[in-house]
């Protein structure tokens, strides 16, 4: 099937075509249909296949079609809402391109900035507005949104939405929507808690279901490496000396993590740089442009600060920490072999990340290939029950003394100010 036999309009082909896409994906092919309709979608498919355009394209038909781009009605007419400003970048930024022959205008909102430029915006008239919740709830709260002429509205990523604890969020932003719409809901698992959601949302909706989320792209080369705790920063360090891999994005799994692996990668002259959600929104954008545009070899990123990073020609993905939730496994090396393209992702499990890798292994039905030409092999083994107890109780106590300690200093600090201030 080609775009041409989804009944497409002209000035929407004439902008896909000149981005070189001729054949739509799964999720484009099933979903574009029912949407031009007007059918509310269900629609369960990972981060990768597309899902978009599959949103934005029938979008951007009904506004044109229905004839009122009027630069001086200021009615946002849809509603896309997201949970990271990534994905709200991403999505204003495909809405440009197809709608790029029309006159429909989009914005994106989204909160760690300041709200003026997009306030501006919204003055200027809108028919599409992205937002993340609370930003879109602050600016509804100051008089600038109202959702009272809503006539499309878009949930996406449902499941990180609520994993990000954005539930009571959302549902104060459907309260506010006209009972009178087209919804579209689209999640990469469909938990109890999703189903529930989208019942609240969707009137009598059509299910599409793409790539779920148990399996991984056939493109997708997969790889192992078993190694030690102690010697997990000299494997990457082995690993990247393929000049071959000359855009590589790196999971960790926590926001220090991730700058420990950064640190080491920039300490061997490897041009790197890390985002996660301690890191400024300018500090996030401005390196991942750089690693779009070449200027950085690696990007180590978490999970969450990862959901927005969309790199059409990204080939490989490293599991620096293997995740403890076999879905998020999936996810991640979704960012590789993209649209149809090839992808390697590469596993590095010390010990204590072996279970994980089975019930990864078990989730995928398949065997990750274990790489032998291996030169810092596993060695160590998993702690016992009683080993991992200990350990568990030790780190508590650490922590607690590190409290502790902290917070004398704060009080003796605030004595001697106190002082200061009486002299």
């Amino acid at each position: 099937m080609r775009f041409e036999d989804l009944k497409i309009i002209e000035p929407i082909l004439k902008a896909i075509r000149e981005e070189g896409y001729t054949k739509p994906t799964a999720i484009q092919e099933k979903a574009i249909p029912l949407v031009l309709v007007g059918e509310d979608v269900l629609g369960s498919a990972q981060t990768g296949t597309g899902k978009t355009a599959a949103f934005s394209i029938p979008i951007l038909q009904h506004l044109y079609l229905s004839g009122r781009q009027n630069p001086r009605d200021q009615k946002i007419r849809s509603l896309i809402v997201t949970p990271t400003r990534e994905l709200a970048i991403q999505i204003g930024e495909s809405l440009s391109t197809y709608g790029k022959h029309t006159k429909i205008r989009n914005a994106v909102i989204f909160g760690g900035v300041n709200q003026n430029k997009q306030t501006d915006a919204l003055k200027r008239g809108v028919d599409i507005l992205v937002a993340t919740p609370g930003r879109l709830l602050d600016l509804m709260n100051q008089g600038f949104i109202s959702l009272k002429n809503i006539e499309y509205f878009v949930l996406d990523e449902a499941d990180r939405m609520l994993d990000m604890g954005f539930i009571h969020d959302i549902k104060k932003i459907i309260a506010k929507l006209p009972a009178k719409r087209q919804s579209l809901f689209f999640s990469a698992t469909m938990p109890d808690n999703i189903l529930e959601l989208s019942r609240k949302i969707l009137n009598h909706p059509k299910k599409v279901e793409v790539n779920p989320v148990s399996s991984t792209a056939h493109t997708i080369n997969q790889y192992l490496y078993y190694t030690n705790k102690s010697t997990k920063k000299s494997l990457l360090l082995h690993i990247l000396k393929d000049e071959e891999m000359d855009q590589v994005l790196v999971f960790a799994k926590t926001k220090h993590g991730s700058d420990r692996v950064n640190r080491d990668l920039k300490a061997k002259k490897i041009k790197s740089a890390a985002i996660h959600g301690d890191k400024s929104q300018n500090q996030r954008q401005k390196a991942l442009q750089q690693f779009k545009d070449g200027e950085i070899r690696v990007l180590v990123a978490t999970d969450i600060a990862a959901r927005g990073i969309d790199i059409d020609d990204l080939r490989y993905v490293i599991n620096y920490d293997i995740p403890n939730i076999a879905e998020t496994y999936v996810h991640r090396i979704g960012r590789s072999g993209r649209a149809g393209a090839a992808g390697i992702a590469i596993s590095i499990s010390e010990p204590e990340e072996n279970a994980f890798v089975k019930a990864i292994e078990k989730l995928i039905k398949k065997k990750i290939e274990v790489i032998r030409d291996n030169p810092f092999p596993q060695t160590d083994k998993p702690m016992t029950a009683k080993e991992k107890k200990e350990f568990e109780k030790e780190k508590i106590r650490r922590r607690q003394e590190f409290f502790a300690n902290r917070k004398k200093k704060k009080e003796g600090g605030g004595k001697s100010n106190n002082r200061k201030g009486r002299r």
